[in-house]
């Protein structure tokens, strides 16, 4: 190892950093656009500076947890500036969770401070009494209408504190920088910690893999609470690119902007651009100019790839989870492949590919940890390490144990190789659901299921659906001499979980069981995949 003289100070890796540096550099250019309002970088620089002083000023510090329930709007990217820089760490919380999910995260993550959108504000008002830990609420009062919590409003909250630079406050890089709750696929979710490091480099990985320059615009489709937006807060402002924000995603908006704005890039689930080449704003040519689409979450089918594409956009097909920042594979295309038939390039297009340029490869392996085959067919399990994985769960040791056996992070996702070393997804080890890009876990609707009176058992598996991809399905078995009705066991879901959880459809049934008496879901996806090709994520 190197010995550095003492007068030598290494800079640390930190997205810190990236914002510093468009300040200066980026002087006039706009960082940040939302419908008439415009930012330069050095404006947003200093609301940054402001939300940081107030932070420290209302007692947020080293390792504080400050959560975030506020869409695609300017004061969510200045979140994941402006807390780090007051040395705490940022929670973004899903916006479409359920009141009682919303206080779960607010609870298991001691959250001293929460900025909230006072349209979202309705969820968290029932939740003040039984925080303790939560000493501050903070509301952005960006739509009319909302509901105004009690504690500070966010612009006199700014207003208040002071616009000068503040020194960064971290004293190692591995220090943790955001928590990102995981959907809950194994019961209640799990807080996933990013590093400024981690961070840091999957910002360079996004820039490098979707050829993210400063004149590019990018256009916020993909929600910023989502593994903090893939990272693209801190990687658009570290290249001095346009944030183009976007409160609520709606086809027709998206493309006003994407035409009128000159929108170069995007990130969206299938799902999404499924609703973009389906809208009736959609330009029926292409757009005569580059544009980059970067899709994950269920594979895109050829089909929607070529409806992009036909638009004139390049689709980037990634891969990853909250647990490695976002994306970590990308399929990354050959010059050859450009020769080949339309439908060969898209088929080629929908595998996962191979591991970011700051990741190290992914393996597929057995259950010994020994690579599979090569050969396109022999399944194994996705394991990955490296730079942009996490550093562990929040507050769970063994659960991170677990996750790391062998000292590689275990997907739970299975795979094939391919002989070029691309790997391709065939299935999940677990049963999780993931509809429009969000993960489900089926033991959350179980047991949401279960919580009726009349409710004896429950099994819930994914049936295909043509726009979300696949949509939760109920199988119940009542209780001797129960009545229910299909609506009010869903109604009764909705009331405990986010709407998109609740199942799309209820069959009341005797569950088929094994001799030891465990359901055999294997039979129920069967029946109802049959005839489909089954989706794979």
């Amino acid at each position: 190892m190197p010995m550095y003289p003492p007068e030598v100070h290494l800079s640390y890796l930190t997205p810190l950093r990236f914002l510093q540096r468009s300040a200066e550099v980026y002087r006039h250019k706009p960082a940040i656009v939302y419908g008439e309002r415009v930012y330069t970088y050095p404006e947003m620089a200093e609301r940054v500076n402001r939300l940081a002083s107030a932070l420290s000023g209302i007692g947020i510090g080293k390792g504080d947890r400050v959560a975030y329930l506020v869409p695609n709007i300017p004061q969510m990217l200045e979140g994941h500036f402006g807390v780090p820089l007051a040395g705490a760490i940022i929670v973004a919380i899903n916006t479409r969770l359920s009141s009682p999910e919303i206080g779960y995260i607010l609870a298991h993550s001691g959250a001293k401070a929460l900025v909230v959108d006072s349209e979202l504000a309705p969820a968290v008002e029932p939740l003040l009494a039984d925080l303790p830990d939560l000493r501050t609420v903070i509301t952005v009062e960006d739509v009319p209408g909302g509901l105004r919590l009690p504690g500070p409003e966010y612009e006199a909250f700014l207003a208040s504190s002071s616009p000068d630079p503040i020194a960064w406050p971290i004293a190692d890089e591995n220090e943790v920088i955001a928590i990102d709750y995981t959907s809950g696929t194994t019961g209640k979710p799990k807080g996933v910690m990013y590093t400024h490091r981690g961070a840091y480099l999957n910002s360079l990985g996004e820039l490098i893999e979707l050829t993210i320059t400063p004149e590019s615009v990018y256009l916020w489709t993909l929600p910023m609470f989502h593994c903090n937006g893939w990272c693209c807060p801190w990687a658009i402002t570290g290249v001095g690119a346009t944030h183009v924000c976007m409160r609520k995603f709606d086809p027709t908006v998206a493309w006003g902007l994407i035409v009128d704005v000159g929108v170069t890039h995007l990130c969206a689930a299938p799902t999404v651009l499924i609703a973009l080449v389906n809208s009736g704003a959609a330009p029926s040519e292409p757009l005569g100019r580059p544009w980059t689409v970067a899709t994950a979450a269920a594979p895109p089918s050829p089909t929607i790839i070529r409806q992009v594409e036909a638009l004139g956009a390049t689709v980037v097909h990634v891969y990853g989870l909250t647990e490695v920042y976002g994306p970590y594979t990308v399929c990354a295309w050959q010059p050859e492949w450009n020769a080949l038939p339309e439908e060969e390039r898209a088929r080629l297009k929908i595998r996962q590919g191979v591991g970011y340029l700051v990741a190290d490869d992914a393996r597929v392996v057995d259950e010994d940890m020994n690579d599979v085959p090569r050969d396109g067919v022999t399944l194994g399990e996705v394991i990955m390490r490296g730079n942009n994985t996490m550093l562990g769960y929040f507050a769970d040791q063994e659960a991170t144990e677990r996750a790391f056996r062998g000292g590689w992070f275990h997907s739970g996702d299975l795979a094939v190789m391919h002989p070029d070393g691309y790997l391709e997804l065939r299935d999940r080890k677990k049963d999780i659901i993931i509809s429009g890009g969000e993960n489900i876990s089926t033991i959350e609707i179980e047991q949401a299921i279960c919580g009726h009176p009349s409710v004896l058992e429950a099994a819930v598996i994914a049936i295909p659906d043509d726009y979300w991809g696949e949509v939760p399905k109920a199988f119940v078995t009542l209780k001797s001499g129960h009545a229910l009705e299909e609506e009010d066991l869903i109604a009764h879901c909705r009331k405990v979980l986010a709407h998109f959880k609740a199942p799309k459809a209820v069959v009341f049934c005797d569950l088929p069981k094994t001799a030891t008496g465990k359901v055999q879901k294997f039979v129920l996806r069967d029946r109802e995949w049959s005839g489909q090709e089954k989706r794979i994520h």
